[in-house]
Order: structure tokens, then sequence, then C-alpha cells
């Protein structure tokens, strides 16, 4: 995948941080990308932060590839390959909350549902006779290709999946926490499961615009498992989570900017650095907790 900032000639870093901010974001294409950048790794650092604790980091990945059969099959009838991407992880999510309701299940679940989409997806593939260019750069991500309008649609669905995760917030991570005693409470178990499945294939629709399907772990599961390793209580560790994501965003496009490689490359490299140091740090100096991690998490519960 070409790198667009290698179409703007040469650029040489300057030292000054403002100097080169002010000289990035004087075109229109890179400001897009940053914006919508900003709000797609908080809505994804929020719900990635869920998708962790609740061990549904596969089910993540296998809704980000069932995206990519929806767009083929959008390019294949001629359609937007994003409401391809957004229908097929939606039917992928509802599909995988049906079969696999509880933890202990999902992982069969979500690699059944898995394997059916990568196969349509191939089908799709094979049966359409010209380049799909639109369908294979979701793969990697385009976040230099997002317009103005995209952007808009990305504040939008952004807004929305944080309102409902505020909404949902604490009877989801009750249910996170411990699904038997939050449903003996009173808990809707399945309907909080279908419906973050449905909020796990937005976010993913939203996400692979920057990072791509293949890199959606990127921002969607390795900033939530730093946090998670850095914080006790959710509320922490969702800030941490939202921090990374935005600070691997913005920094993957600052240095793209000065490189002839993907965006995508270094946001997920920054990612992966910072989550190697982490686990190195604790690895040699564990926190002294007076709770443990669960029994504070469900004191917010």
């Amino acid at each position: 995948m070409i790198n667009l900032f290698a179409t703007l000639g040469s650029t040489a870093f300057s030292f000054n941080i403002w100097t080169d901010l002010v000289n990035m974001w004087q075109y229109g294409f890179i400001r897009n990308a940053f914006e919508a950048g900003t709000i797609i790794a908080v809505v994804a650092g929020v719900v990635g932060y869920f998708v962790v604790i609740r061990r549904l980091s596969f089910a993540a990945h296998a809704l980000s590839h069932a995206g990519f059969a929806g767009a083929a099959g959008a390019v294949l009838m001629n359609l937007n390959p994003l409401l391809g991407l957004m229908a097929f992880t939606s039917a992928g999510g509802l599909a995988m909350a049906a079969l696999g309701r509880k933890a202990a299940a999902r992982d069969a679940q979500v690699g059944i549902v898995l394997a059916f989409m990568l196969g349509l997806g191939v089908l799709f593939i094979s049966l359409y006779k010209g380049y799909a260019t639109e369908a294979y750069s979701l793969l990697f991500g385009e976040i230099l290709g997002i317009s103005r309008g995209d952007v808009i649609v990305t504040l939008i669905v952004g807004v929305i999946v944080l309102l409902i995760m505020a909404v949902i917030y604490r009877p989801l991570l009750f249910s996170s926490l411990d699904e038997d005693v939050a449903e003996a409470r009173g808990v809707p178990v399945l309907g909080l499961g279908v419906l973050f499945m449905l909020i796990i294939a937005v976010t993913t629709s939203i996400a692979v615009q920057v990072v791509g399907v293949l890199l959606i772990f990127a921002l969607m599961v390795t900033p939530a498992a730093i946090a998670e390793r850095l914080a006790a209580r959710p509320a922490r560790g969702m800030t941490i989570s939202v921090i990374v994501a935005l600070i691997a965003t913005w920094f993957g496009l600052f240095i793209a900017y000065y490189q002839p490689y993907p965006v995508s490359f270094f946001i997920t490299a920054l990612v992966f650095v910072v989550y190697i140091l982490t686990r190195l740090s604790r690895s040699f100096s564990r926190r002294q907790l007076t709770k443990p991690p669960v029994l504070e998490m469900l004191d917010e519960a």
C-alpha cells in the first residue's frame, strides 16, 4: 500500500514540533486522518477494555475478517465497501452471541463463524472480475484516504457507541466479571452479550479505516491489554487504554509523515513496544494491592 505522505515530496523533521505540526496540517487529508484517528482511538480504547476483560479478543479479530467478507460482497454488487463491512460484522456479532452465550463456549463458536465468513470472502473475491482495490485497502487500513464526510460519520457513530457504553456500563461490567452471579441478580446477561457484540462490530467497522482488518488488535486489544496490567479499577483502566490508543495513533501519523511506510505499521509497532515494556516492568516490580483486582472491579460494578 502506498503511503500518501510520500506523494507530498521531501519532508524533513525540524525538531520544532509546532512548526512540523503546522506544516503537516496544511493538508486537508492529514487533518481528516488526525480527527478520525482521534475519534476511533477513544472508542476503541473504551470498547477494547471490555473486549479484554470479557475475553473476546478472538471475537474482535474474527469480526474484522467477517467485515472483509462483507466489503468484498459489497464490491461485487457495486456498493460502498463500508456498508458491506458494517452489515457482515453486525451479522457475525449476532451469530457469535447467539451461538456462544457463555464464555467457555465462545471460542469454538467464534471459530465456526470466522471460517464461514472467510469462505464467503474468498467466494466474493473470486466472483469479482475486476480489481477490488477498495476491499483490499481494508486489509491494512486507509486512514489517509478518509474524507471530511467520513470524519463526520465516524464522529456520529463514535458518540452513539460511547453513549450506549455509558448507559450499560455497570451491568456490563458486572456480567463481564461473573456471568452466573450477574444473571442470578437479575442482570440480562444474554441481552447485554448480544448488544455488546453489536458494539464490537460497529467499533471494528470504524477502526478498520485506521489499522485495517489484519491489524485490528492494534487499537481494539493491545491498549486495553496494557491497561489491564497497569490498573485494577475499570475507570482507570479505560482511561489508560484510551491514552495509549491516542498516543499510538497520533505518533504513528506524525512519524509516517517523515517515513515512506504505512501508518498502520507505526501504530501497531508503537502499541506493541509499549506492551512489551509494560510486561517487562511488571515482571521486575509487582504492585502490592490491598484487594485482588477482580474484587476492586466488583466494587465499581
